[in-house]
């Protein structure tokens, strides 16, 4: 799938699920500590991401305990053919039928669990409220975009503000020469933005921002 097919947060999720597959999620235990573990995304629709585990792992029960989960997967052969998709959001258990739907759709389950009676130690989760980055170090200039679903509406971005004053001290430490001078304040493309900082750090009249819009 190529990236520019990718532009409704449901595309997000179904690349997930179709070419990632496998990701890299962390929760959090009793003492507030991260950790991590390797899930398989294994079902989306719009709103949701769908995933399961035994109700014998600890994964299990940090999920129950504290609904939260971030992950992170991504596709290609080296850093720069790389296509990486990292998302953070609240979870719920998603009852039988899910389940059912997700050991169908994912027939290699049937081999780990090849019984009925042991497919009762698995429980299915979704992701139901989200926000989200997409990147692709293989594109030129690299592309990132944000997207949220489910009731979630945010998207991290740097802005400059009417404190501009067309030093171009911005525009000579950006990576991805992603900031358009041809208008005072200047304007950077989100969509090549690497959230580096440089901008932040070298702006001389302190104009540019962080912002969640």
């Amino acid at each position: 799938m190529e990236s520019r097919r990718l532009s409704a947060p449901e595309d997000y999720l179904s690349f997930l699920v179709s070419e990632i597959h496998t990701v890299i999620a962390a929760t959090v235990d009793e003492e507030g500590l991260p950790v991590t573990c390797a899930i398989d995304m294994m079902d989306s629709d719009r709103n949701s991401l769908y995933f399961l585990t035994a109700k014998g792992k600890g994964f299990y029960h940090r999920l129950k305990a504290r609904p939260f989960i971030a992950l992170t997967g991504v596709k290609g052969n080296d850093t720069m053919s790389s296509v990486a998709i990292s998302i953070r959001g609240k979870t719920e258990e998603a009852g039988e039928c899910v389940l059912k739907r997700l050991i169908e759709a994912n027939p290699y389950m049937f081999e780990i669990y090849p019984t009925e009676e042991s497919r009762k130690a698995l429980s299915s989760f979704r992701i139901y409220e989200g926000s989200g980055e997409y990147f692709d170090l293989s594109s030129k200039p690299i592309e990132r975009k944000s997207f949220s679903f489910g009731k979630r509406n945010e998207s991290m971005e740097f802005f400059i503000t009417d404190g501009c004053t067309g030093c171009r001290k911005c525009i000579e430490v950006c990576p991805q020469s992603c900031i358009n001078a041809d208008t005072i304040p200047f304007t950077i493309n989100s969509e090549h933005c690497l959230l580096c900082g440089n901008c932040i750090s070298f702006c001389p009249e302190n104009a540019v921002v962080r912002r969640v819009r």
